[in-house]
């Protein structure tokens, strides 16, 4: 076990030492390194001022995604690569996209542009050449104060165009070296930074140190160190663990390890349902889907999580890890009370069996919220009937931001039962019972009333739309403006 955190950094092996548990990459970066280009903004991974570029090997290449640097943990960056705004300029010579973000006049007062540049550069590495719509979605995670989206939008259409060829990414081979495959472990028992290379490792740390904060991606977790302030003296990373990476899949079930980030699971996802895969887009952004991963919004248990409501509706169960000892346990059964998850000391979320959709059973699930981008949910409603022709066999009816915890709506299903899908006054019953189902609160997102109402109307919309009564099933339709 090493008590060295090592990344590559310029072509070149950083390593230190003395790393605290919770030190973030952007304090690395402005305080420790004096690599002042990265920004600090909103200091929550909202705005994207702070992006930088994190490569990680895969396929025996570097592949490079956005991610927010004031969230980010510095354990994250064990065995990876990072690439700042800093680094981008070669010997006075602008890289293309900050040469198109200069041909286009994209930066006005200049604080968001580093976070821009890096996202582009991203997606410049990519090997994709999108159209302005999803050049749109790549950039949702970065916010312009002076609203100048037009030309940024315009510099990615001039630069990020075909292979990339700025002389990032040829370093495979050196970054291999330190992908060694040995555990990190830098502190004492009282106050450490671990990031296990294994699956033993990481079950035996838990199991000696039941207090220490499991961290996937940080993207929560990052705001208790820089809003909540809380010191979290003891905090152990499981992205290095490959086991939890896992994804397997028949054509009955889709089989996720934990720290499957939403980036790497958003394609299987929404291979499953259409709708899945627009609820993915929106959620977060491409910093946020970079990093976080589905096991760690599940452990987290918000009653305003996007993930906990689709998983639900689709019956997906977990498998708890406890050192050698695993058991399973519905979804449903895991959320207990808010803030409260069915979980013993030292038990880990390992996996999530997620059931594909039988060619009976159609699926819808709708995203309500303040903001099309980056928002939290006010609703989330997933929606899975099982049918016979036109009568419902069976429902899963399942709700985000209706409940303290991600909840199935048991009056609403129970109502459903043996209802025509082609007779909507049969459907009256089932909407009338999610008052009984749900006693919402009102919060900054949404009133109890408004909530209710929603509610009632998102499952009307899916009848509806699962009877035909639109002949066109709308997914993911916006028009890009910028």
């Amino acid at each position: 076990m090493r008590d060295v955190l090592r990344f590559l950094r310029r072509g070149k092996i950083v390593a230190l030492k003395n790393v605290a548990p919770t030190q973030t990459v952007l304090d690395y970066l402005r305080g420790q390194e004096k690599s002042r280009g990265t920004k600090e903004g909103c200091n929550e991974g909202d705005c994207g001022a702070c992006t930088v570029a994190l490569g990680s090997l895969r396929g025996g290449r570097i592949v490079y995604e956005p991610v927010n640097a004031c969230i980010l943990l510095m354990g994250h960056l064990d065995g990876k690569e990072l690439v700042t705004v800093d680094d981008l300029a070669q010997g006075g010579d602008l890289h293309p996209v900050q040469k198109a973000m200069v041909d286009t006049h994209a930066s006005q007062c200049g604080f968001c542009t580093p976070g821009f540049v890096m996202s582009l550069f991203t997606l410049y590495h990519s090997g994709q050449r999108l159209a302005r719509a999803g050049i749109v979605d790549h950039l949702a995670g970065n916010l312009c104060r002076c609203t100048g989206y037009r030309p940024i939008v315009d510099a990615a259409i001039a630069s990020c165009a075909g292979k990339a060829d700025d002389g990032h990414g040829n370093d495979a081979a050196l970054l291999s070296t330190i992908n060694d495959g040995t555990d990190l472990f830098i502190g004492d028992a009282l106050r450490f930074l671990a990031v296990p290379a294994n699956a033993a490792t990481l079950t035996a740390l838990v199991a000696a140190h039941p207090t220490a904060t499991i961290v996937g991606g940080a993207t929560d977790v990052g705001l208790w160190i820089t809003k909540q302030l809380r010191v979290l003296p003891k905090i152990i990373h499981v992205g290095g663990v490959a086991a939890l990476h896992a994804i397997a899949y028949t054509d009955k079930k889709l089989i996720l390890g934990a720290a499957v980030t939403y980036a790497e699971a958003e394609k299987y996802l929404g291979e499953i349902d259409p709708d899945i895969a627009e609820v993915l887009r929106r959620l977060g952004s491409k910093q946020v889907r970079s990093v976080g991963t589905i096991g760690g919004n599940i452990a987290n248990g918000s009653p305003i999580g996007d993930m906990a409501p689709l998983l639900m509706a689709l019956g997906s169960r977990l498998q708890l890890r406890h050192a050698k000892k695993t058991r399973d346990v519905a979804l449903e059964d895991f959320f207990v009370s808010y803030g409260r998850q069915d979980r013993k000391s030292g038990e880990l979320v390992w996996r999530i069996e997620i059931p594909k959709l039988r060619p009976n059973e159609v699926f819808r699930a709708y995203k309500i919220s303040k903001r099309f981008d980056q928002d939290i949910s006010a609703v989330l409603g997933a929606f899975k009937f099982k049918l016979n022709e036109a009568r419902i066999v069976s429902a899963r009816v399942c709700f985000g931001g209706m409940a303290a915890t991600p909840s199935r709506a048991a009056g609403a299903e129970a109502a459903l039962a043996g209802v025509s899908i082609d007779q909507p006054q049969s459907w009256s019953k089932a909407i009338a019972a999610l008052a009984q189902d749900f006693q919402p609160i009102s919060d900054m997102r949404a009133s109890a009333e408004y909530r209710l109402e929603v509610a009632g109307s998102l499952l009307r919309k899916a009848l509806m739309e699962v009877a035909g009564a639109s002949d066109t099933r709308i997914v993911g339709e916006r028009e890009a403006t910028w």
